[in-house]
């Protein structure tokens, strides 16, 4: 469904990307692995159309992302932010809701609401969650919001920024658990960037090792652990030594 083909992009003397190839199938869970500060948000932000390769090719179903419309290119996608990105002024529902409470997608604020509500209750919330807060929720509870928005509009692909950053190894299970489960539901395309490794295991069917602005390895999960490459083997041990320099 995505195809990237040789994606440079740099601010000013930064090389982040430095030839990216990747193709992602429709209907799969990518999961894009590296350390902080490897280019993997850029990556994903260079697909959405938020940030413009220098050079190199994106396509989604064969179209040029730069070229295509925008608001029926995003209304194609949906996003999980690794902070939680939620609203504070607006309540819960409106917050689920938002995208189709204005735009292309709008609907009618009553039906709008039922959307909101449903989907809080897909991911675990109850119907009086509705009304609350940002403020009032738990990180936990912040971050199911964010995925019934991130569902809210039925996108076909969805990306998955960090999800379970901040999140004890409980609740990061539960939201890795429901990631899996949305997806699979919905049929999604999704790609998920993280460098918490049970995300890795419950959610990808593929995966990515970005490094040094190029993919280093991409295979099917059932490989990872037995590839040979030396990039992927320090970062999913955790490894002080090896191709990946620390920074001391």
């Amino acid at each position: 469904m995505i195809t990237l083909s040789d994606v440079h992009k740099a601010f000013g003397s930064n090389r982040v990307l430095r030839g990216i190839e990747l193709e992602v199938p429709t209907g799969e869970s990518m999961v894009i692995i590296g350390g902080s500060g490897t280019g993997k948000s850029v990556l994903l932000k260079c697909i959405l159309g938020l940030v413009h390769p220098d050079k190199g090719k994106i396509t989604l179903d064969g179209e040029d992302v730069e070229t295509a419309s925008r608001d029926a290119f995003l209304a194609r996608f949906g996003m999980l932010f690794q902070g939680g990105a939620l609203f504070d002024s607006l309540p819960v529902w409106q917050n689920v809701a938002f995208r189709l409470l204005r735009g292309a997608l709008k609907r009618p604020k009553a039906e709008a609401r039922d959307i909101a509500i449903e989907k809080l209750r897909r991911v675990g919330l109850k119907a009086e969650t509705a009304d609350l807060y940002p403020a009032e929720l738990s990180g936990g509870m912040q971050k199911r919001v964010g995925l019934a928005r991130a569902i809210a509009a039925e996108p076909e692909i969805i990306f998955f920024d960090e999800p379970t950053t901040g999140l004890d190894p409980i609740m990061a299970g539960v939201i890795n658990e429901l990631i899996r489960e949305i997806v699979t539901e919905m049929g999604a395309t999704a790609m998920v960037i993280t460098h918490d490794m049970s995300s890795v295991r419950a959610i990808a069917d593929r995966v990515a090792m970005l490094h040094d602005g190029i993919i280093q390895w991409a295979g099917p999960i059932s490989e990872l652990d037995e590839t040979p490459d030396p990039y992927v083997q320090q970062f999913i041990h955790g490894q002080a030594e090896g191709p990946i320099a620390a920074i001391r």
